[in-house]
This record gives C-alpha cells, structure tokens and sequence, in this order.
C-alpha cells in the first residue's frame, strides 16, 4: 500500500507534498507527507511514513510502538500499517533531536540548564522504558535476538575486530584476544536474567524532543528507533547514552546523570549502586567497542561519512576509558592502547591537551593580557607575603635562586599562601580537564616581578605538571624568561 493511502487512511484527508528525510544509520527510509489543504486557510497536517526493507524488523517495531504506548510511555504513535507491515505512517513529533537540542553543550562541554534538565528527563525516562517497557513484553518478537546472549556479544565483538581493528592494520595476536573477548562475554552475562528491555542504539539521535500529551506547555523526551530492543541488562542503554562518542559529556556530568538515572532506576528494582558501577565500567568497554566496529563498517565499507567523521570522537572516547580500564582484561587493554596511539588517530584527536600558562609580574607594570581570548583564569597577589626584595643582599636575585627560596620559605608565610592556592587551582584544572577546555592562566604578581611572585609561580608549574601532567607555559614576565614544562 502507497503511503498516501496510508495517510488519507489515517487522516481522513488527501495526501500533498511528501519530503524525504535523513536517516543515518538504517536502510529504511522516511519521509514527511503534508496533506493537500482544501482551502488555502486550511492548515496542513503532518505524518511520518516510514518505509522498511525488512518485515521482521517492521514487525517488531510495530508490536513494540503499540505495546509502549499501552503502557504510557512516549514513543510515537503508529496511525496505519500495510498489510505486509512493510510500510506504516506514524505521528511527526517535529524536527528536534536530543542530539541537536544539545548542541551548544556537545561543542562547549559546558551543558546549559535547559539542557542538563533535558538529560535528566531523559534518563528517569530510560529507567521506566526499560522496566514498565518490559511488563508483559512478548520478547519472542524481537528482532534479530530475543535477548542480550553470548551470540550477541560475540556478533558485536567480532564486529569490531574485523570491521575496525583488522582494517586499522595494526598486528596482534588473535588467540589471545579471543580469549579475552570470552572473558568479557562472560562478565556481562553475569547479569543475563534481568528482566528488562534492553534498548540498545539508545543514544541522542533517537531521542526526540517535542511537546507533552498532557501538557503542551512542557517538553519532553519521546524514544524512537528501538526495533532492535531485547531482553537485557539496564547497564548497556546507559554506557550508550553517557559515552555516545558525540555528546561530549564530562565525567561530572556523566556522574551527576547516572545518580538521576539510579534515583528513577530503584522505585522499580532494588539497585545496589556499588555493583552497579562495577558492570557499568565492562559495559562501557563494550559498548564503545561494538560503536567503533559499526563505525568501521558503516564508514570504511559503505563509505557513509557520518560515521567516519564520528571515528575520532569514538577513538578519544577510548582513550579516556583505557586510564581507568577494568583490570580483567589485560592484553585487550594493550592493544586497545596501541590502536589509539595509531598516527591515523593521534593525527585526528578531537580533544586538544589543557595547556596552563603560569606567569610571575610585577603589578607596577600590570596583569598579563589573556592572548587566549577565554578571559584569564587566576591572579594571586603575593605582596602581603614577607619582601625578600627589601634587604640589599638579594637585590641581585630571583624567586628562583637559592637564598631567596630559603628565606621565603624559613619565613613560612608564602607556604599557607601556596596551599590556598594549590586548592584553588586544581579544583579548576580537573574540570577543564574532564570538560575538554584548551587554556588556563595563572598568575602571580608582587611589587617587583622578581621575589615572591617568581617563586610562586615556579611552585605552581611544578605542582600542576606533577599532580595532572599538563602542558605548563612558565612566564617570568620582568626576567624575561620563558619555558615549556611538557606533559608527562
């Protein structure tokens, strides 16, 4: 059946204009149909036809848009189907995804408030789909599995291996990494019996954001595109929400997300959180690892460059996963390791290294000017501690020479000075760390440029390398001195 025939069926009204619509990764294709007005004055009313390319998929997604929204969830509502389901229209919730609805968030790493209660729905939402979803679920009808198995898991593995890895050109020993992968395997299937739907492709795209039913006024996240759902662990819907390679979503953010998620999670199972972000940690390792084998296949071989162009976000989220990589698997994490540090990826890394450019002045001559454009970072006035500078025998040297770091330090007074500092500091340069922030400026000033605030300064670059291995761009502004402290 034409989808216009499925439109009047469903409207009651002639179908008009039909405009062809992106879908990224799935071969079924979709397209917004208007109605044909029979007054200019008319407004036009809008539906989605979808046309599908496998029945069993097409079934499944119709059986589970029906079944959810019997259960009260939001996910659009089918309005008429072909007989040989291969063909249906569905209510147009509009043009906003998660995806785009964040998107001054995803390229800042700086999430509004606007956008972090949108997340949040999201979450508490992703915990009553995935519970409510799976009361009386026929999961029989899932397509192509019933449930999150050790099929499934080796598919995904080996879809990484031989649809990314083997096509990176790195060597490594397959043996050993099959025996790691069985490792794995067996570690999320610790969980296997959890009674609850797994989404599965949960991420940003396949949320939309539209008016509520029961308040027009209010917006709310609708779920989509959750044919390839099945019984499985709640785990893995979060690792691809929290770690889809483009949202860009800092560890505080993730953190502060999967409290709400927990929060929502435990009004309808009891959750032990400890265990929870114990498998979390191997569900993200895999998760990531199944998005980069889609992506080698979808980008490499069906030469579609959405998803080579999300490679390198994919790649930098590995990177972060492999400082804090679970310990079960070690010769995985080696050649994870080596595959990231492949210069096909280090030449498209996404995330620019922190650098912290710390400064010595004298105030006499001024603040140092931000040539970063971000509007500074820190200014400390040294001038309250004890002045070297006041006794003749150290008019001739530095905050960086001998008898002046003994008598700052004998002193005492810069030491507390310092600490305050430290604290300070810090606290800011893991946030830009974990918010992928490029610059932060530190500076030091006293009368002179020369004593305490070259000290402090010296002090504060050495901490920061040591304590965070970031770039330090050391300035001694008034001694005419510069130098690089590389990252460790």
């Amino acid at each position: 059946m034409l989808l216009s025939q499925l439109f009047l069926k469903a409207t009651g009204k002639k179908a008009g204009e039909q405009v062809a619509l992106t879908a990224s990764g799935s071969n079924r294709r979709y397209y917004r149909i208007y109605s044909e007005p029979a007054t200019p004055e008319e407004p036009r009313v809008s539906l989605i036809g979808v046309q599908g390319t496998s029945r069993d998929e097409n079934h499944a997604f119709l059986y589970m848009a029906e079944h959810f929204g019997k259960q009260g969830l939001n996910v659009p509502k089918v309005l008429a189907v072909s007989d040989d389901e291969m063909t249906y229209v569905q209510e147009d919730l509009g043009d906003t995804l998660l995806f785009n609805y964040i998107a001054e968030g995803r390229k800042t790493g700086v999430f509004c408030e606007s956008e972090k209660v949108m997340l949040r729905k999201t979450v508490r939402a992703l915990a009553r789909f995935q519970v409510v979803g799976a009361d009386d679920f026929d999961f029989n009808v899932c397509y192509p599995q019933p449930e999150f198995n050790l099929r499934s898991i080796r598919w995904d593995l080996n879809y990484f291996k031989y649809c990314f890895l083997k096509a990176t050109g790195l060597e490594y020993q397959e043996d050993r990494l099959e025996n790691e992968f069985e490792r794995m395997a067996y570690i999320l299937l610790q969980q296997k019996k959890m009674n609850a739907f797994m989404y599965r492709d949960f991420q940003s795209r396949n949320v939309m954001v539209a008016p509520s039913r029961e308040n027009p006024d209010e917006l709310v996240p609708f779920f989509i595109d959750f044919q390839g759902g099945r019984r499985g662990p709640v785990y893995y819907d979060v690792a691809s929400f929290l770690w889809q390679a483009k949202a860009n979503f800092h560890d505080e953010l993730r953190h502060e997300l999967i409290e709400d998620y927990l929060d929502e999670l435990q009004k309808y199972m009891p959750v032990d959180k400890e265990e929870f972000y114990h498998m979390l940690k191997h569900f993200v390792l895999f998760r990531t690892m199944q998005v980069l084998g889609a992506y080698g296949f979808r980008g490499y071989f069906e030469k579609k460059p959405h998803f080579l162009q999300s490679i390198p976000f994919a790649i930098e989220n590995l990177r972060h996963l492999l400082k804090d990589a679970a310990e079960d698997y070690p010769y995985l994490i080696e050649v994870l390791h080596d595959m990231t540090e492949m210069q096909q990826f280090k030449e498209v890394s996404v995330r620019k290294p922190l650098v912290v450019k710390v400064y010595s002045f004298s105030y006499k001559k001024g603040i140092p000017a931000d040539d970063s454009g971000n509007g500074g970072g820190f200014v400390f006035d040294c001038r309250a501690v004890n002045n070297p500078g006041k006794y003749e025998r150290y008019t001739y040297f530095t905050g960086m020479d001998e008898p002046v770091i003994k008598f700052l330090e004998q002193d005492g007074e810069i030491l507390p000075f310092l600490e305050s500092a430290y604290k300070l500091v810090d606290a800011s340069v893991k946030r830009y760390i974990d918010r992928g922030f490029r610059n932060l400026q530190v500076c030091f000033g006293c009368t002179g440029g020369q004593h305490r605030s070259v000290y402090a300064a010296e002090k504060m670059a050495e901490h920061l390398n040591t304590k965070f291995g970031v770039k330090i761009q050391l300035i001694h502004r008034e001694q005419n001195i510069e130098r690089i402290l590389p990252e460790k």
